[in-house]
């Protein structure tokens, strides 16, 4: 039985950490939107919309940069409390204008 609970809370806390990278995925492929976005604006302003989706997503905004129109941003997602001494959920996303 006590395997049984062992197992259980293994599966759970595994569930726990894959939520979090797909959370760290969802907050950088919106901050970067949100950052191409605001481009034109320079980036500062780009970088500073990307935060703030970051922010409202609970995640922490790594790097954000822009490559031309391009905007490339890296953030990371905490992960639930049993496992985040092992770290955080970490995601890459560029977003920009379709090259034709």
């Amino acid at each position: 039985m006590a395997a049984l609970v062992a197992v259980t809370g293994v599966v759970l806390q595994l569930g726990a950490a894959v939520g979090a990278r797909h959370r760290a995925e969802g907050a950088a492929d919106l901050a970067a939107l949100a950052a191409a976005a605001h481009a034109v604006e320079g980036p500062d302003a780009a970088c500073a919309k990307a935060a703030a989706v970051t922010g409202g997503m609970n995640a922490a905004l790594v790097t954000c940069s822009l490559d031309g129109w391009d905007a490339v941003v890296e953030v990371d997602v905490a992960g639930p409390a049993p496992i985040a001494a092992l770290g955080s959920a970490h995601a890459r996303a560029r977003a920009g204008p379709v090259q034709p």
